[in-house]
């Protein structure tokens, strides 16, 4: 069973039933927020073994959507690793990566994917579609193969060859759909009337999926909250995620203080971190950004505004790194024996640029969201 409620719009405030099919709010067409009972939910914690259970991804199933656990699709992601630094320059036992290329597809997405292609399941839908910059339609494509459910992946013309090629082992329809990933999007979320396809991405079931980012950190260091989480952000949805995360727990009694929330973006596609500078409560988008790091490559961020709420409500902050700098980064990350993709890397880097690695104010994470196979294809320093 679930211990969802209803659906609301984070724009309008409108409130529909949890029993919908919904992408978008019926009224404005605001991003959604799922809704749950806590009380409820902190009973069945008291009542139950939960907190001594082993970590894995749907360990933490009382805070997701999902009614019929029976129908899990699911390819084991979740429960990995926290690795310490072993840097001289990082303070000892006061830096910890959290290594997300052990999933399944290689990246943290498989989290979101696998409660979102469960939903699908659940509803009884045999088709997906998904916009994607390489790695979402990768882990998109790999769940629904599992769940035997057509995907159509629409990828902008920069994707990588190497999440091409990890698209078409997997089955799917790759469909090449302009230069950007707003213009991908932009196809995908024309198909939304058609109620035979669920789409698959940055909407609410997805950033429900990917909360367990933030419940397994707080679990892998003995229920309590670090100092700060760092993450790469591009459209937002995981940073946006693990905020919730961290809310959920402190709702519940798990924690007392929520951890200081960084976000991370590239120098040539940094939206969010223009609007926090500049004290705004709106993103202006980007649609002439350039970077490297194209898994972070999001000029219009659906979560933006959700993104900057986290920020402020933690007194976290947001920070620009360049494209040497994520690339300094990913080879740092090499010599401790993580091959971090590029966009990943930007947590490491933002962590470096503001100075979290000498602090000793508590443990800090840093999110490595995906594996260097990604993309192989970026020259290095």
């Amino acid at each position: 069973m679930t211990y969802a409620t209803s659906i609301q719009c984070m724009h309008c405030k409108k409130i529909f039933s949890s029993e919908l099919t919904l992408f978008a709010c019926a009224s404005c067409g605001g991003p959604l927020d799922i809704l749950y009972n806590y009380e409820q939910i902190k009973r069945q914690i008291v009542n139950s073994v939960f907190l001594r259970e082993p970590i894995t991804h749907w360990k933490y199933s009382m805070f997701y959507p999902i009614n019929q656990l029976d129908k899990i699709v699911t390819l084991q992601e979740g429960g990995t690793p926290l690795v310490p630094s072993v840097a001289k320059e990082d303070a000892k036992g006061s830096l910890f990566f959290k290594y997300e290329a052990c999933n399944p597809t290689g990246v943290f997405k498989d989290r979101g994917t696998s409660v979102e292609i469960t939903k699908a399941v659940e509803l009884g839908i045999k088709e997906v579609a998904c916009a994607t910059t390489g790695n979402m339609g990768a882990s998109v494509a790999a769940y629904a193969g599992r769940a035997g459910i057509k995907a159509r992946i629409f990828i902008p013309n920069f994707a990588s060859p190497i999440k091409i090629q990890q698209i078409k082992s997997y089955g799917a329809t790759i469909i090449r759909a302009g230069k950007t990933y707003d213009d991908a999007h932009a196809k995908v979320r024309a198909l939304r009337q058609q109620k035979h396809i669920y789409l698959a991405g940055d909407y609410a079931h997805r950033a429900e999926g990917q909360k367990s980012v933030g419940f397994e950190i707080v679990d892998q260091l003995n229920w309590q909250p670090p100092s700060a989480i760092v993450m790469p952000v591009g459209n937002g949805v995981l940073f946006s995620a693990v905020y919730k995360a961290m809310c959920e727990l402190k709702i519940v009694g798990l924690i007392k203080k929520l951890p200081r929330l960084i976000a991370v973006q590239a120098k040539g596609c940094n939206p969010i971190v223009q609007a926090y500078r500049n004290k705004k409560k709106i993103i202006t988008p980007q649609p002439k950004a350039k970077t490297l790091a194209t898994a972070i490559l999001c000029g219009n961020p659906l979560e933006g505004e959700r993104v900057l709420e986290a920020i402020r409500a933690t007194k976290g902050t947001a920070v620009s790194v360049s494209d040497q700098e994520m690339l300094l980064a990913q080879k740092q990350l090499g010599k401790q024996g993580l091959f971090a993709e590029l966009s990943s890397t930007a947590s490491y880097a933002g962590v470096h640029k503001l100075g979290l690695h000498h602090q000793n104010k508590g443990p800090v994470v840093c999110v490595l969201t995906g594996h260097g196979l990604k993309d192989i294809s970026i020259k290095k320093l």
